[in-house]
């Protein structure tokens, strides 16, 4: 399986060119349909293809962790993906496909691997609203193949926020509001739940935001905001204090859109985030060969507003560390 993963390091070399490689993938018959379903998962998240070796059962653990398994003398938790997506019945799932994103490392159990996809992210689609309720909001984008297949993209942030245990009490704690201020902040990501917590974050902080799924629909709103600016007599930086932006989304990911950003003179000065779980220091270098003013890892919320707060340029108080 490591022939999958040869030339790694001319794979990198796609970011910023709006494209993506997926490793496709599935989990077993889908008793729903009767079909057995393609998923995929961004490659950049993807450390290695591997035969499951031995999981040790742990003790209070979420229904979809099977246990622990030890890889170089690290512990790593094992997701069974078909339990959580809830496909695949009893189908063997002896495959895992060994992640890692947002700082941790995870084993998720798959059917099968089928092989490595190049798109362009303008080739995956935001999910229609019935794919995103039956799959409980799973599914971050879908593409069809040249054989009407369709793939769809797993929300991997949603899988790790729901099989591990985070305080989210601890994690807002000691955010101050920004009194007095008057910003707003544009934000685009195609995670559920990353968007949950950055509007948790700005409400904590009191900042009024628009939000998209997406960087097209993030460009949309930042020019329709541009085009208001300019009707009012006003700057654009009047209306858009900042940008926050993912990296991995359909139709126009956060390079693309920062790069959109940065080469329209109607935004300039205007502060772009890019807030990943991509964390690597390459995806960071290649944020700020685009224009990227700070790179915040996702799931920090504190951090988070400690860099908007300074961002926004206000001498407001400072996030308490207790």
């Amino acid at each position: 399986m490591s022939e999958l993963f040869k030339n790694i390091e001319a794979r990198t070399r796609l970011a910023g060119t709006n494209k993506l490689e997926i490793l496709l993938f599935t989990l077993g018959v889908d008793q729903r349909t009767g079909r057995r379903e393609t998923f995929g998962i961004n490659v950049f998240k993807v450390r290695e293809v591997m035969r499951t070796p031995a999981i040790t059962a742990a003790p209070e653990m979420p229904a979809a962790v099977e246990g622990m398994v030890s890889l170089r003398g690290v512990l790593v938790p094992v997701v069974d993906l078909g339990r959580y997506v809830g496909v695949g019945g009893n189908a063997q799932r002896d495959i895992m496909i060994v992640t890692e994103y947002n700082g941790h490392t995870q084993g998720f159990l798959v059917e099968a691997v089928d092989t490595i996809l190049r798109l362009d992210w303008s080739q995956m689609r935001v999910p229609p609203d019935m794919l995103t309720a039956n799959l409980g909001g799973l599914v971050t984008a879908v593409t069809e193949l040249q054989d009407k297949k369709l793939v769809m993209m797993l929300d991997v942030e949603k899988v790790l926020a729901e099989t591990t245990s985070q305080d989210d009490q601890f994690m807002f704690k000691g955010i101050e509001p920004i009194e007095g201020a008057k910003y707003t902040v544009f934000f685009a990501d195609d995670s559920s739940v990353a968007r949950k917590q950055i509007e948790r974050t700005l409400d904590v902080l009191g900042v009024p935001y628009v939000g998209s799924v997406n960087g097209r629909m993030a460009w949309e709103e930042l020019q329709k905001a541009a085009r208001h600016a300019e009707a009012t007599g006003r700057k654009v930086s009047d209306v858009v204090s900042l940008v926050l932006t993912d990296v991995e989304m359909p139709e126009m990911d956060g390079y693309i859109l920062t790069k959109s950003i940065k080469s329209d003179p109607r935004f300039a000065g205007i502060p772009v985030i890019m807030h990943s779980s991509l964390s690597g220091m390459s995806n960071q270098q290649l944020g700020t060969s685009v224009g990227v003013d700070e790179y915040v890892p996702k799931f920090e919320p504190q951090r988070l507003a400690e860099t908007l707060r300074r961002l926004l340029g206000r001498d407001a108080p400072q996030t308490r560390a207790s």
